[in-house]
């Protein structure tokens, strides 16, 4: 496809700013749509971080590129001259009977040379005395991991894109009954039309992408520290990842607060019309992990809270494709609860099967999917 294309990128999330941006990069002319401003508080993108982590099981193409990623990350943050990567390692926590993807993944890290340490159970209480680590067998310490800073990554990336020469539109985009994309009704005019949509992928596009995308809540809670207490800020806690519980979370910067996310039963959320509110049985449960895991936490009271939303697919790999039906229209999504960290990445790679540069993975193909087990599921989910 030639560097004159006309492309539009429908959906402003970490995956649309970025493919714009990289587009942009390439030369097109690139017009970037959403139905609300970037870093809106409805999107899939939306909260103010998400975990970088180069462990993905046994899965050697995601652990590259987060390790790429990672880089990009610190690259971009020094051409924008704003902080979005702090890296405050990551620990996983292997719980005892139930490691199977803690094991699996460090054979892929000795393969790919990603540096980690493996602390057994006497040595984690010395190394991070925030933690209470019962029924833990053994954590996996990835001191090249972190987070990035996700609201602010968005809206940067954003306006970099249009210091660029990007061109941004509001408007609302829904498909036909042929799934023909519309802009405020009428028919997308461009070369290319890449659909980055996060969770309302599942809504605009029922017959292609239905069996695959299934869209649920994830409740977000974060917690205040104690007085005088730094232990739980970002220069002294690592992010980390509880398989055992279902949980993960991320250490307090800026004051926000220790961030929680239980995994709970998969439950449903309207996108458009429900309120984006924190159930209170959410809070009941992240103050049981609290006490349970952090008993320094467990009288703190919460100060934030976020009702975030996941587009699964069955085998947490995401969808980057063409329409069967409409050529010129490329599919993103299915975040499966780890694409934000690949950002730059993603970016980068979705620009290039737009443009058919390369074309894309088997793993990302529309299709028929199936569960993983989990010592090859990327997500450990």
């Amino acid at each position: 496809m030639p560097i004159s294309t006309h492309a539009v990128v429908v959906g402003a999330g970490i995956a649309g700013v970025m493919t714009a941006l990289y587009l942009q990069r390439r030369g097109c002319s690139v017009t970037l749509v959403d139905r609300w401003e970037p870093g809106h508080s409805r999107a899939s993108s939306s909260d103010y971080n998400r975990i970088l982590r180069a462990i993905h099981g046994s899965d050697e193409m995601y652990t590259r590129w987060v390790r790429e990623a990672r880089l990009r990350w610190m690259e971009l943050e020094q051409e924008l001259n704003t902080e979005l990567y702090i890296e405050c390692g990551a620990l996983i926590l292997a719980e005892e009977g139930h490691s199977t993807w803690e094991e699996v993944t460090m054979p892929t890290f000795d393969k790919l040379g990603v540096p980690y340490v493996r602390v057994g159970p006497d040595e984690l209480p010395v190394r991070f005395p925030q933690f209470d680590f019962r029924k833990v067998a053994f954590g996996l310490w990835e001191p090249e991991a972190g987070m990035v800073l996700a609201h602010r990554a968005v809206t940067e990336t954003f306006k970099q894109f249009l210091r660029e020469g990007g061109q941004f539109r509001r408007g609302r985009v829904t498909t036909d009954e042929t799934e023909t994309p519309l802009l405020d009704g009428k028919p997308l005019s461009a070369d290319l039309v890449v659909m980055s949509c996060g969770s309302w992928l599942a809504y605009l596009f029922r017959q292609t992408l239905g069996p695959m995308l299934k869209v649920i809540r994830q409740d977000i809670v974060y917690t205040s520290t104690p007085d005088g207490d730094r232990s739980f800020d970002a220069d002294q806690m690592p992010c980390f990842v509880d398989h055992g519980y279902g949980a993960y979370g991320v250490p307090s910067v800026y004051g926000w607060g220790v961030k929680a996310a239980i995994a709970w039963h998969a439950t449903d959320i309207d996108l458009d019309d429900e309120d984006r509110v924190v159930d209170q049985s959410a809070i009941a449960r992240s103050r049981q992990y609290w006490a349970y895991r952090f008993p320094r936490l467990a009288n703190e009271i919460v100060i934030d809270q976020k009702a975030c939303h996941i587009s699964l697919t069955p085998d947490t790999h995401f969808i980057i494709d063409f329409h069967p039906r409409h050529s010129n229209v490329l599919i993103v999504g299915g975040c499966s609860g780890h694409l934000f960290k690949h950002g730059p990445m993603l970016g980068d790679y979705v620009a290039g099967v737009g443009l058919q540069e390369w074309g894309t993975a088997p793993r990302f193909k529309i299709g028929p999917r199936t569960s993983m087990p989990m010592s090859e599921s990327p997500s450990g989910r």
